[in-house]
């Protein structure tokens, strides 16, 4: 009999939406036959009134098909496995349990570590490169000159994997090494609790002195906390002269945080201050390509490729857009495709404006005062052809046209557009005023506002 319901089952698996049937009768299973009766055992209640109520004409009228006559069914919900009640009665009277011997345990102090925020699991592009180079850096203890890092992003972009990542590297390497990983806004609290129970000498102790990596998350929370920087900013003093290891994050540069102390910002400006950007549209697939074979999850390649093109302001927005894809596909057991990932994107992300060749010249040309006839003619003038040359290289940077495209969009060949792209690169690096009027066109574009 019990073949004969997993017969049913595969007859109404044809029958119902996939998840239905793997929420409500896929975990059905059979218990007895009971004198015409066929019994059935549920997870738990909620299960057996939910089948009873909407499934249950359903499983006996495929019951009468397979059997060829009429069957009723009765559920019951399943008995809790009995050897697992009584291993928890066996744990629950246990009087003690042996220590095992040579076992170093670690201080629980600050937050725990994410244990998949380490190195390995950290996908490094063009975007991030550098800061990676310097945690790993700072992790391995190569340069004992600098011992002070700032990691600087926007949300979402992989400073606090990488924090931690230093913090999991040197306590596989050095387990001796006292690491501390907090929050600013944790330590604002641990302090102010200290000075309420008069046990503000053991506060100071604890990061002066029983501290040998300090890894502190949005320190550009203690803005406006004069008391708390004052105290921070003696116990770096303590732990930079003791060469010890400090990591700082923050979505701001020390510069740019109001209302800091300048004995504490010049601390945070004392070591490294690698930037990662949002990740270019290579990087961003490769992240989707490795979190989807970490979920096991078989995402066709274009689906990857539109989820990278559209997914495009941090990771947590792409793991967002991939978890969702996988699990619309699983629940509704749909494939998974362009139209299923465009539903899901749509949730996602911000209506922004279609940046194109066109949008990009009009806005260059509104920017110098120029007009579009200008800035497409054969003209070499220096008014025309920086504008020119800037609005090629944006083209380039903003669209997925070729390069003969977007030469003939300029009235220019291929070769004389990768020539401008070239200008305006070395441009950016040697000249402070070019490199500034490129980020506030990049600006205007990314915020949709052109």
């Amino acid at each position: 009999m019990e073949n004969i319901w997993e017969k049913t089952k595969a007859s109404i698996k044809g029958i119902i939406p996939l998840h239905s049937y793997k929420m409500w009768i896929e975990p059905l299973e059979f218990k007895r036959d009971d004198n015409n009766y066929i019994v059935l055992t549920c997870p738990n209640y909620f299960s057996k009134k939910r089948v009873q109520e909407h499934y249950s004409s359903l499983v006996e009228k495929e019951l009468a098909k397979i059997l060829g006559n009429s069957c009723k069914v009765s559920y019951e919900i399943a008995e809790k496995n009995q050897k697992k009640k009584e291993k928890k009665t066996k744990i629950k009277h246990s009087e003690f349990q042996l220590c095992l011997p040579n076992m170093r345990v670690q201080s629980s102090t600050g937050r725990l570590l994410r244990k998949d925020f380490t190195f390995d699991r950290f996908i490094v592009g063009n975007n991030n490169d550098f800061a990676f180079s310097a945690a790993l850096s700072l992790a391995c203890k190569k340069d004992t000159g600098r011992n002070s890092l700032y990691l600087l992003s926007d949300t979402g972009l992989g400073k606090s994997h990488l924090s931690q990542a230093i913090g999991h590297h040197i306590l596989s390497r050095f387990p001796s090494d006292r690491v501390y990983y907090i929050t600013a806004e944790d330590f604002a609290n641990e302090m102010i609790s200290a000075f309420k129970n008069d046990s503000i000498e053991i506060f100071k102790e604890r990061y002066r002195n029983q501290c040998d990596v300090l890894i502190l998350e949005d320190i550009h929370f203690l803005t406006g906390k004069n008391r708390t920087q004052i105290e921070l900013a003696l116990a770096l003093d303590y732990l930079l002269n003791a060469q010890k290891k400090i990591i700082f994050t923050s979505c701001y540069l020390p510069g740019d945080i109001p209302k800091m102390n300048e004995q504490l910002r010049s601390r945070l400006c004392c070591g490294m201050i690698p930037k990662i950007d949002p990740p270019d549209f290579r990087t961003r697939t490769k992240i989707l390509k490795v979190k989807a074979d970490e979920k096991k999850c078989n995402i066709p390649p274009e689906v990857v490729e539109y989820l990278a093109s559209e997914l495009n302001e941090n990771v947590r927005q792409l793991e967002s857009g991939l978890i969702g894809v996988s699990a619309k596909s699983s629940l509704l057991g749909a494939p998974i495709d362009l139209n299923l990932a465009q539903s899901v994107v749509k949730n996602i992300t911000r209506p922004k404006k279609k940046i194109n060749i066109d949008s990009i010249k009009k806005l260059i040309c509104k920017h110098y005062n120029i007009s579009v006839e200008d800035i497409v003619s054969r003209s070499r003038k220096q008014s025309i052809a920086k504008p020119r040359h800037i609005a090629i290289y944006l083209s380039r940077k903003y669209t997925d046209q070729t390069l003969q495209a977007i030469g003939r969009s300029f009235n220019r060949y291929h070769a004389t557009a990768l020539r401008s792209i070239g200008t305006v690169k070395k441009a950016v690096e040697k000249d402070v005023t070019i490199r500034k009027q490129v980020a506030y066109f990049c600006e205007k574009l990314e915020s949709g506002n052109f």
